[in-house]
């Protein structure tokens, strides 16, 4: 498994068909979850009805200039964040390689800017750079009591026994243990952590759940890691997590 900083939603923003694929599936491969666009309507149709944690942005777009959309999600109200949810990270990705180019960039409201052409690793590392920013950390690791999860490893583990997780798994982990004791809805899992061709019909939430539930508890829990709260969601109780869980 690729090494990552989950992220939970990713926009790629990219109107050459190749490279939004391209980049979409190198993305998707390292287990986040990808939406694409291929211009400016696209982008706002998808930013106005969903919350994402970063997006990729050409600037030269066949309908208006990424600039402009970036200034948008900046400070159109349409924009602002639901959930008590940050404002996603910008990454620009342009041919646009001048100095004045790139601080015009930033000055409108992007958070990083990677020239064209570029290595897929490199756009990964930025990728994993911003979103340790909303993280509030220098490093990689989430701790929640006992559990631990290294996301530039892949790795997770409760009291120093791994975890075997997918990447589907990882993820919902991910935004559960940065979201501990908060109740959350079916409706927002579905939000960050698939994409938007996850059926929101299907069970998907509710499996992905209950089989991660049954990785993270232990023989000796009084009760779940992972708690279902009747018609309101799902939620991690750190409470269980910390030290002997027969004092939980």
């Amino acid at each position: 498994m690729t090494s990552t900083f989950l992220a939970v939603r990713i926009l790629v923003v990219e109107d050459e068909i190749e490279l939004a694929d391209a980049i979409a599936k190198g993305l998707r491969r390292e287990g986040y979850a990808v939406d694409v666009a291929n211009d400016v309507s696209g982008a706002v149709d998808r930013l106005v009805v969903s919350a994402y944690d970063l997006v990729t942005l050409d600037l030269n777009l066949p309908d208006g200039d990424g600039l402009d959309l970036a200034k948008r999600v900046r400070e159109d109200p349409a924009f602002a964040p639901l959930d008590g949810e940050t404002a996603p990270r910008i990454l620009m990705l342009t041919a646009r390689d001048g100095v004045g180019e790139r601080v015009v960039g930033l000055d409108q409201g992007a958070d990083d800017y990677l020239v064209k052409p570029f290595a897929f690793a490199e756009l990964s590392a930025r990728v994993r750079s911003l979103l340790r920013r909303d993280a509030g950390r220098s490093g990689a690791t989430l701790t929640v009591g006992g559990l631990q999860l290294d996301t530039a490893r892949f790795e997770a583990t409760r009291e120093g026994t791994l975890l075997d997780l997918t990447a589907k798994e990882f993820a919902l982990l991910r935004y559960f243990m940065t979201h501990s004791g908060e109740v959350l809805s079916q409706e927002r899992l579905l939000e960050h952590v698939w994409d938007e061709n996850a059926d929101p019909l299907t069970n998907t939430v509710r499996v992905t759940v209950g089989t991660l539930r049954r990785k993270l508890t232990r023989d000796d829990d009084v009760d779940p890691p992972i708690e279902t709260v009747i018609g309101a969601g799902y939620r991690l109780r750190p409470d269980v997590l910390a030290g002997d869980p027969g004092d939980a």
